[in-house]
């Protein structure tokens, strides 16, 4: 029929499907080590100066030294062998600091040996100076987890991309000291930890209702001292903050909901297994656990034991994790709302090869990153329904 028939000068176009191979994360390819040439060395002559020694080129860093580069004083392993932390580019990633870099590779490459007291899980890093101190505190020391408690890894990762740096730098190790040769989350220990109770695994002493009363009068916010009847403790107002956004991504329940009151649990979960799912109905009184600061900084916490849940389905996520919680930070809302959530991810966690490879390499890590950012999303549409305040918080 009339206007059916193509016209002649219409120029039809084939659309090229998307790109099937995945494009290259920075710093996340090993660059080509080309020989140069050796030139010979002109002899000295009239006007010729010759320099006693070759001027120095610029110096890297141990840290963002290339694999082939380091030497022993960087943390790198002894006798050639290849570091488990991958830096291929100029530098590390922005969101890592050099300590992070220098103690990701005294735990992924350093000589384990069981630290003394009986502790099993905990594993003196390094060879040490003859007549060093063998026990932690002087000597640096890792805490080892079951292979189960991967996540750990990732959690550090995400921690540091949000800027909120504030759990211990985690990687994925194997050893002959390691139960069976597979990977495990091997753990910075820090020795300037508070206290815990053997109880509740807290430097604090919280249960769900005096947290969701400190939650009210914003303890220590702008600089306000807090009245005695207010029932603040020590920690600062915007920790919580950060806490609940941390936790609610990973979906991690031991701290803020250990009866697992605000979702349907497996009975695989710490609190079916101890008999504590059923105790939902005096919340109240329910004790929180890893509550952590540092002795000499009891204002901060210090996110401890962060083994995350992936597989959560989206109609069983935890919000009770985000009650009371009316404020969020900016830095890290920020990087969600971004597009660069999954490309940080990537380069950073590709830095720690066993954590990697132990997920089935960037497939693996894809599927990771795709539930990270699907509950980024939910976050954020929980924040602008409730009309929560999105503040700088690095006070």
């Amino acid at each position: 029929g009339r206007g059916l028939r193509a016209a002649a000068h219409v120029v039809y176009i084939t659309l090229r499907s998307r790109r099937s191979k995945p494009a290259h994360i920075r710093g996340t390819v090993r660059p080509k080590r080309r020989k140069k040439p050796a030139l010979a060395s002109p002899r000295p002559g009239p006007g010729r100066h010759v320099s006693a020694a070759p001027s120095p080129g610029p110096r890297r860093s141990a840290a963002h030294a290339p694999p082939g580069a380091r030497t022993r004083g960087s943390g790198a392993p002894a006798g050639g062998r290849e570091s488990g932390i991958r830096i291929y580019s100029e530098s590390a990633p922005s969101w890592l600091s050099r300590d992070d870099i220098l103690r990701m590779r005294a735990l992924a490459d350093g000589a384990l040996a069981p630290a003394p007291g009986g502790r099993a899980h905990l594993l003196l890093l390094g060879a040490g100076a003859p007549g060093s101190a063998r026990r932690c505190g002087p000597r640096a020391c890792g805490l080892l987890r079951r292979p189960l408690d991967l996540s750990e890894v990732f959690a550090f990762h995400l921690d540091r991309i949000l800027g909120l740096n504030r759990t211990l730098p985690a990687v994925g190790r194997r050893s002959e000291l390691i139960q069976d040769g597979r990977p495990c989350p091997l753990i910075l220990w820090d020795s300037s930890l508070s206290p815990a109770s053997n109880e509740t695994h807290s430097s604090v002493k919280l249960t769900w209702g005096t947290y969701q009363q400190s939650l009210k009068q914003k303890c220590w916010q702008n600089g306000r001292v807090p009245k005695p009847e207010w029932g603040c403790t020590e920690i600062h107002h915007h920790e919580w903050s950060k806490l609940a956004l941390f936790d609610f991504l990973l979906q991690i329940y031991n701290r803020l909901d250990t009866n697992c009151c605000g979702f349907r649990p497996r009975k695989e979960d710490a609190c079916v297994q101890n008999g504590l799912r059923p105790k939902c109905d005096d919340q109240d009184s329910v004790a929180l656990a890893h509550i952590i600061q540092r002795k000499h900084d009891p204002r901060h916490l210090v996110f401890i034991d962060n083994k995350g849940f992936f597989d959560r389905s989206e109609d069983n996520l935890n919000f009770k994790l985000l009650e009371g919680i009316k404020e969020f930070p900016e830095s890290a809302v920020s990087v969600l709302k971004s597009q660069h959530l999954r490309q940080k991810l990537l380069q950073s966690l590709f830095l720690d090869k066993v954590y990697w490879e132990s997920q089935g390499g960037r497939q693996g890590i894809e599927k990771l990153i795709d539930v990270i950012e699907q509950r980024a999303k939910i976050l954020l549409t929980y924040i602008n329904a409730h009309g929560a305040k999105v503040l700088p918080m690095n006070e």
